[in-house]
């Protein structure tokens, strides 16, 4: 029995420390990433509020057509001659952002695409930003890979693992007996500042965990898909992703406009939101329009995708996430499971909340640690006494 009881010291004592230096070690990096993961739920209205000329205001003029947009922002741009990506927002006070991927001006990074945000009932460009030079896009590469590129998203990857040991750990040693749970789970009032800070440490890590752990799943996911995806697909193939090229048949073949190949998208899938508007890079290339049917997870990178031949107006590709594959349908899920918006603003408050439990996570278990080394300093004896408990009477003789 006393065997029995060393034994389950023992790995206690194994757990503590593992929880004890992974929080030292990586709570402030957790509790950064937390805090940025809290501002990015809302990061485009965030993004209004800093840059009020983005909201658009009451308008009673009809909005633009899309060829129209695009023709603005082929005057504002008359160099960038490759496709550009629009974002066609629900809000009708939201303005059109288009994306012109790999800019001369920053090819050098992994994705800094330059951003044109566009009035759609004026056809003004309101704002010329890069990614990355303006403050949410520079929290999103904080958060997303610490200003580090790829070896951010590596190392990132390697904090969501441990962050993930470190909730395991926290639960086991957290884990009453059941005729104690309500108590474990509530505040003890007008307790000491020791036992109050110690409330606020496990109870936000309780409350939190299965959000918690959702969160480090998903972003070690998200992070490393190069590694992640194939072994997904051992479990059911992935379907690749279509390259469709339109067909040149005369010499200088007309190009349908924007307007026309949105219409031949939606009249596949006629009930679906248009979310987005991909021109082509090149004379071979197509349009690929983006909807959102109901019941898809998430609401701004859905995954309906029709690819229309830039001359013809035909339909060349098709991608309908109803008839994916189960491990396709898990990766469709990670991004709005890891924002919250898979669950509309009800999750995205939870994740709000639970980025925001990081630093106190963080600050509330550096006062546990100090406050216990405070106290093995003043008591050495004491703290001896509690490693090594004596026996129970009835043990002592045996």
């Amino acid at each position: 029995m006393r065997a029995t009881a060393n034994k389950k010291q023992a790995r206690r004592q194994f757990w503590l420390a593992v929880h004890l230096y992974l929080g030292l070690s990586l709570g402030l990096i957790i509790a950064l990433v937390g805090l940025t993961g809290s501002l990015l739920v809302f990061y485009i209205d965030l993004d209004e509020w800093l840059n009020p000329q983005l909201i658009i205001s009451e308008s009673s003029a009809q909005r633009q057509s899309y060829e129209d947009i695009f023709q603005a922002l082929r005057h504002a741009e008359p160099t960038r001659q490759r496709g550009w990506r629009l974002e066609i927002p629900d809000d009708p006070q939201r303005a059109i952002t288009a994306r012109y991927y790999k800019p001369q001006e920053t090819e050098h990074h992994g994705f800094a695409p330059l951003m044109l945000s566009v009035d759609p009932y004026t056809g003004t460009v309101l704002a010329n930003r890069f990614w990355g030079e303006f403050a949410m896009t520079w929290l999103y590469d904080l958060h997303y890979k610490l200003l580090l590129d790829n070896p951010g998203k590596i190392l990132m990857a390697i904090v969501g693992g441990l962050l993930l040991i470190s909730l395991i750990s926290g639960v086991y040693l957290w884990w009453p007996p059941l005729h104690k749970l309500k108590s474990a789970l509530s505040l003890k009032r007008h307790a000491s500042r020791e036992r109050l800070n110690y409330d606020l440490h496990k109870l936000a890590g309780v409350y939190s965990l299965i959000v918690m752990m959702v969160l480090a799943v998903t972003g070690v996911a998200l992070e490393i898909p190069q590694y992640v995806n194939p072994i997904l697909g051992y479990f059911s193939p992935l379907q690749a992703s279509p390259t469709p090229k339109s067909a040149i048949t005369e010499n200088n073949p007309a190009r349908i406009s924007l307007d026309q190949a949105v219409a031949v998208g939606q009249a596949r899938f006629p009930q679906a939101r248009l979310c987005w508007i991909e021109t082509p890079h090149d004379a071979n290339g197509s349009y690929r329009i983006n909807l959102r049917q109901a019941g898809e997870p998430s609401q701004r990178f859905p995954k309906t995708n029709v690819w229309v031949d830039q001359y013809s107006g035909q339909v060349l590709a098709v991608s309908n996430p109803d008839e994916l594959g189960g491990s396709d349908t898990v990766i469709n899920w990670l991004h709005p499971l890891h924002t919250g918006e898979a669950f509309g603003l009800t999750g995205q408050l939870l994740v709000l909340v639970s980025g925001l439990l990081c630093p106190l996570l963080f600050i509330t278990g550096v006062i546990r640690w100090l406050q216990k080394r405070r106290g093995r300093q003043q008591h050495p004896r004491r703290q001896q006494s509690a490693n090594n408990p004596p026996l129970p009477p009835a043990l002592q003789n045996r």
